[in-house]
């Protein structure tokens, strides 16, 4: 059921279908914003049936304000919601503030910087991602679900119960193609693995039709090494949560990224990770927790990986740090609470709260 408006006083529109890093935020975020007192709701498409979500036709209602507050909200994190709520608010003149959220590590189109110039407030996920924003912002990294990603609990966590070759898993998680660096990834286990025989590795992910080809080359790369039966790609898995858990060491090789949550689920499931300079990975490996290479370097990628392989328990003890770090830098919790903190000042400084 959609969420009555008047009790509505934020709202984090998603208007794309398909799944992406900033739908997942979505989906995350806002249940647990709802929980810390935040009456926030999502609108759009492709979203868990679950989800607080308001209907399109309540937009036609907001231009009557919410019960305890003089304005609304708009919590945009692509160009086309920037779009709709500067056209709302200062074309419908609906009582609307608008907050941001970029993501992107790169030089914006004249267009963008014009929206984002227009926001109330802007939230950078990363220090790398605020450099390229010309306009004062916060920088808010994004959190992981420690109740969700966790170290391993019991047998079925454990790298035996798949019933693969080897004692150890060596994991590379995300869609199968070029940007993400597959291919780098698979060329460091084909020179590797044949030097370290308890080690399986491991892909998981989903490749589209566009990438088909690309992932039918690796196959032929990895079958002419003699590797196909310890250098696996499983698809789409129906929970990767548990295959972080089993794995010892996790690899991040993207070539760009918009931030990327990936390292942060593995090191929360206490595995140790290996990741290039995209995105914001650099901001969330410490030294003791896993090791960041330049981004598009295989060279590089293969001589990090290599003292993990050789000493497993290195991995291991990265691996504990790793879980301390996340847990105490990056839960999804911090994350709620400093976007909580960025809502409340565009609150305090364009209105005031009433029946307080």
């Amino acid at each position: 059921m959609p969420e009555p408006i008047g009790d509505i006083e934020i709202v984090a529109p998603n208007f794309k279908r398909q799944l992406s890093g900033v739908t997942s935020t979505i989906v995350q975020l806002i249940p647990l914003q709802r929980r810390l007192g935040l009456r926030i709701a999502t609108l759009g498409p492709g979203l868990p049936a679950g989800l607080p979500k308001i209907s399109w036709l309540s937009l036609l209602r907001l231009w009557g304000r919410p019960k305890r507050r003089d304005v609304r909200l708009w919590h945009a994190r692509r160009n086309n919601e920037m779009i709709a709520g500067v056209l709302m608010r200062d074309a419908l003149r609906i009582p609307l503030r608008l907050v941001f959220t970029s993501a992107a590590q790169r030089n914006h189109k004249p267009f963008t910087k014009w929206l984002i110039r227009h926001m109330d407030a802007v939230i950078a996920t990363s220090a790398r991602s605020g450099s390229y924003l010309e306009m004062p912002h916060t920088v808010i990294m994004h959190g992981v679900d420690i109740g969700r990603f966790h170290p391993a609990e019991t047998a079925e966590d454990e790298f035996a119960a798949t019933g693969l070759p080897g004692r150890y898993a060596i994991g590379c998680f995300g869609r199968v193609r070029h940007q993400k660096g597959t291919d780098l990834f698979v060329d460091a286990m084909i020179a590797l693995l044949p030097d370290y025989p308890d080690w399986t590795a491991i892909i998981a992910g989903r490749t589209t039709a566009e990438h088909k080809a690309f992932e039918d080359e690796l196959k032929v790369r990895i079958a002419a090494a003699g590797l196909q039966d310890r250098i696996l790609f499983l698809g789409e898995v129906p929970d990767i949560k548990i295959w972080y858990r089993r794995l010892s060491l996790y690899v991040a090789p993207s070539r760009n990224e918009g931030f990327g949550l990936t390292p942060l689920e593995a090191m929360a499931s206490r595995t140790a990770v290996i990741a290039s300079d995209a995105g914001a990975y650099a901001e969330m490996i410490e030294p003791g927790t896993g090791t960041v290479v330049p981004a598009g370097d295989g060279a590089a990628l293969r001589e990090a990986i290599r003292p993990y392989l050789a000493d497993p328990m290195l991995a291991a003890t990265h691996g504990d740090n790793a879980l301390v770090h996340v847990r105490k830098n990056f839960p999804l919790e911090k994350e709620a609470g400093a976007i909580g903190a960025v809502y409340e000042r565009v609150f305090r400084k364009s209105s005031r709260a009433v029946g307080q």
